[in-house]
């Protein structure tokens, strides 16, 4: 692989211009096929074959497209004092509701004070109409939408409390180009200034990482017009692709300098860069691939898509740092180095790495007391993992006419007409055996209202509305909804469903939750197999696999207590505080895996180098932390700063993702990478890079290019004698 990526940065410096020319002419056609080939993303969660979805479908062919479209629940309170009974304030409700039923978009708005089917509260102080719209809420245009917020704000001037909630009322898409994500971006570029001492390198550096992800981005987007993605899809590819980017260009610029100082001409280094530090771009690039598309894991098409569309991403970012970079550095020439080391780069002077060869010597030397405060610290983080609890269902901000809706039900009419569940009763046997399924269903615990049976036109499926007891996030809805579906038996040509919101969240977040432990087995079986190959050991790879699952309980434990528990949620302007997305912690867990294996590989690998030229196990540690620490920590800085610029603003699925991820980083790089691994490589001495006889037989997977380094002084020596002669 060095040769090949060798020959590749060669031809990308000799051509440099066809290369620059053709990624420009990409970024041009994607951006065409973004702006009239696009759709829009969706904002639903649903697993096929499942009971809930499954229903769901068959709600819109049995009962029409309002029954399984987004819908608003609009909420009228009585001023104190009085009831939403009495005839002026029921003048009013009727005028709003009638207001609704008009706004575009809207195929019915109920009236909450007809006799027949009233939606009022015990004491008579409030009442709630639902608007059904007949799209998903991802198809709601913002005209739409904007029209409803008007109509509850003109509703209001009655002198009625008037609220809305529900899916209709939500934003489908993600907020991309914050403030935040802004200033992650500019202090990337500051470190990377810091690092290279040159703002016009670290300006191309970033240069390459914005084409890469608006490659990516447009991509996606342009995919949008075929296949339905999620709306936090783009995102989360733009949030990835910029970071790695970044990072796989340092390393690559950082090899390119050494090269040049070594007195390499610039084409030449460019090359040698890229077969050496690209080995290692490459390798790690491929980890987080196989990472993302391990998403695949959990069956859920939905899933499967945003890790595949991330995974596109990388692939992108890769292939830019190993063509697109080495032609710009090809461009720049002697200019990559300082002004005064341009003229005699062998002789210029190197930074001192007292810093990093000190730190090393002191975790080394205090190796058993370094590695316990590293594993006891990670570990306290943790504890907050396994109180995890997921969810589809988000919590409305606070504050917001949606969380004073949901307030107001929750204490006029209980806990659980927020997230009612539906039971459907398809087939010709339906009508008779429905009103069995609602006697079964009253008899079970857990249950406050079951509606009566309602059949839709053709007499072949009913419809009955349970309002549980409880919340829609609560456990005992959960337990009433699996009770509903062990003990309601179908009948005869009648089979029945449970589904609704509340049920496809529960159904999600189980299939999920049953995939996290496969999805974890098969990253951290990947990582080990990975690492044997990589330093040929066991040892090695068993540490960094400690490392990562340290790694992954402390950011995870981390979002726990902030957003699920509130602690220091001020600090992240987080909006609400609950269980976590059900998506959040596998993706977290595939893209902090991809990344730790990152650090692993590039830390470690000198680490290798040294042991391999001869060097006793501890200096072997201090020379190889002394030489890639400062990039990793550069590196580590710079992937903080992209995914902390989500957590401010963005919104409210995202932000728990970059949170994690920003954290995880820190602790990877700053406590596992920085003290936890020398010291345990260190405490295992030789032993640490011990192969049984009986593994001999694996690949020799040379990621730093050595034998490429090996065989260029030569090559040279050779070109020198033949020009000699």
């Amino acid at each position: 692989m060095a040769t090949l990526l060798h020959r590749l940065g060669l031809g990308s410096v000799r051509h440099k211009a066809i290369v620059m020319v053709v990624w420009l002419a990409a970024l041009i056609a994607l951006g065409v096929g973004a702006a009239t080939l696009s759709g829009k993303t969706v904002n639903t969660f649903e697993i096929p074959g499942q009971e809930s979805t499954v229903a769901l479908k068959l709600l819109r062919e049995r009962f029409g497209a309002a029954s399984a479209g987004a819908s608003a629940q609009v909420v009228f309170e009585a001023p104190s004092g009085s009831k939403i009974t009495d005839q002026a304030n029921a003048a009013k409700v009727a005028a709003a509701v009638e207001k609704l039923g008009k706004l575009p978009g809207v195929l019915a708005a109920s009236n909450p004070l007809d006799p027949k089917s009233p939606t009022v509260s015990r004491d008579q102080s409030t009442a709630y109409s639902t608007v059904s719209y007949g799209v998903q809420n991802s198809e709601i245009t913002e005209e739409e939408r904007t029209a409803l917020t008007a109509a509850v704000d003109e509703a209001r001037s009655g002198g009625l409390t008037v609220e809305a909630r529900g899916d209709a009322t939500q934003e489908s898409g993600a907020d991309i180009g914050g403030t935040g994500e802004i200033l992650g971006v500019v202090v990337a570029l500051v470190v990377l200034a810091v690092t290279y001492g040159s703002l016009v390198l670290a300006g191309m550096n970033l240069l390459t990482a914005l084409v890469g992800v608006a490659i990516g981005a447009l991509g996606i987007t342009t995919l949008t017009g075929f296949v339905d993605l999620q709306s936090t899809t783009p995102i989360l590819a733009i949030m990835l692709g910029l970071a790695v980017g970044i990072d796989y260009a340092l390393f690559i610029v950082t090899r390119h300098r050494q090269e040049l100082r070594r007195g390499l001409p610039p084409a030449e280094a460019a090359a040698l860069a890229v077969g050496t530090a690209g080995s290692a771009v490459v390798t790690a690039g491929l980890t987080v691939v196989i990472a993302l598309a391990g998403l695949a894991v959990a069956g859920i098409p939905f899933l499967t898509e945003m890790g595949l569309a991330a995974a596109a991403t990388i692939v992108v970012a890769v292939l830019v740092a190993i063509t697109l970079l080495p032609a710009i550095l090809g461009a720049l020439g002697m200019r990559a180095l300082p002004k005064k080391a341009r003229s005699n780069p062998a002789a210029a002077p190197v930074r001192d790495r007292g810093f990093f060869r000190g730190w090393a010597a002191l975790v080394t030397g205090q190796r058993v007391i370094s590695l316990v405060l590293a594993v006891a610290a990670l570990a306290v983080v943790s504890i907050p993992f396994f109180s995890l609890r997921t969810t589809l269902i988000q919590k409305s901000p606070d504050g917001s006419s949606a969380a004073k809706a949901d307030a107001i039900i929750a204490e006029r009419f209980g806990a659980g007409f927020a997230g009612p569940l539906l039971v459907l009763v398809d087939g010709s046997g339906s009508s008779a055996y429905a009103a069995t399924v609602q006697q079964k269903v009253q008899t079970l615990p857990g249950v406050a209202v079951v509606a009566p049976p309602q059949p839709n036109q053709a007499q072949n499926a009913a419809l009955i509305t349970i309002i549980p007891t409880s919340g829609p996030e609560d456990t005992a809805t959960i337990d009433l909804v699996h009770a509903i579906r062990d003990d309601v038996a179908d009948g005869p040509d009648a089979k029945v469903y449970v589904t609704g919101t509340t049920a496809v969240s529960i159904d999600v977040s189980q299939k999920l939750d049953e995939a996290l432990p496969r999805y974890l087995i098969l990253v951290v079986g990947l990582a080990f197999i990975l690492l044997v190959l990589v330093f040929r050991s066991l040892l090695v790879p068993v540490v960094g696999v400690l490392g990562f699952l340290l790694t992954i309980g402390s950011a995870l434990g981390a979002t726990v207590a902030v957003f699920q528990w509130g602690w220091l949620s001020d600090l992240v302007n987080a909006q609400t505080t609950g269980p976590l997305l059900s998506l959040a912690p596998i993706i977290i867990v595939g893209i902090l895996f991809g990344l730790a294996m990152d650090y692993q590989v590039f830390l470690v690998s000198r680490m290798h180098e040294a042991h391999a030229h001869g060097a006793s196990p501890r200096d072997a540690v201090v020379t190889g932390f002394k030489q890639a620490a400062p990039v990793v920590v550069a590196a580590a800085t710079i992937m903080f700063s992209v995914f902390a610029g989500f957590v401010p603003e963005g919104n409210d699925t995202i932000k728990p993702i970059a949170f994690a991820l920003a954290i995880g980083i820190l602790f990877d790089a700053i406590v596992v990478r920085m003290i936890l691994v020398p010291a345990a490589i260190a405490l295992l001495g030789r032993s640490a890079w011990w192969l049984p006889r009986w593994l001999s037989w694996l690949p020799v997977v040379d990621v730093e290019g050595a034998a490429l380094e090996r065989e260029a002084p030569t090559k040279r020596t050779e070109e020198q004698a033949l020009t000699t002669s």
